[in-house]
């Protein structure tokens, strides 16, 4: 329960500076490559997630790595989580940030349930179609249900919509059982 308000704290504070500079766009884009790279440098993750060595020594590390190529606004909120022993929140901060930008944006997340996956056209004509159905910007993400036998499931903040095969099938039946 700490970890979730540490990183609303600090992600709301992110995004409320980002907003006043009009660089909500750029620190998420920053912010997301940064998470990229200490993901992908386990020795860098672990040094400064390391409790014991001292913040002065974790931003010169950061410094070296980040500085000149993010915008001075985030490397000084790097600093900031560093000197507070937030840094190791890094992850769950960026989640925030990110979901403010996207609901400033009216974007909603979802998923389409299909038989197979869908192809990155037919995912993002899926996502189009039901951008204009509900009237907001909508992105999915697919899985996989062999049960459907054909067609779509799209769900999406509490909602769904049914355009499956076995919908139509179980419809019928219904229909022909009522008769």
């Amino acid at each position: 329960m700490a970890e979730l308000t540490v990183d609303l704290t600090y992600g709301t504070a992110l995004y409320e500076a980002a907003k006043e500079t009009g660089k909500e766009q750029l620190i998420l884009d920053e912010g997301l490559q940064i998470l990229d790279i200490i993901e992908k440098e386990e020795d860098l993750h672990l040094f400064i997630k390391f409790p014991t060595i001292a913040a002065e020594e974790k931003k010169k590390v950061i410094s070296s790595v980040f500085e000149g190529k993010i915008c001075t606004e985030l490397l000084n909120f790097l600093y900031v989580l560093i000197d507070k022993r937030r840094i190791a929140h890094i992850k769950g901060i960026m989640k925030v940030y990110k979901d403010l930008c996207d609901k400033e944006d009216g974007v909603s997340y979802g998923t389409v349930v299909s038989v197979e996956a869908l192809s990155p056209e037919r995912l993002a004509q899926v996502e189009d179609e039901t951008s204009r159905l509900l009237q907001t910007k909508v992105r999915l993400t697919n899985e996989l249900d062999p049960d459907l036998i054909g067609g779509v499931k799209v769900l999406i903040n509490g909602k769904m919509i049914d355009a499956s095969l076995r919908k139509k099938f179980d419809d019928m039946a219904s229909e022909l059982a009522a008769r």
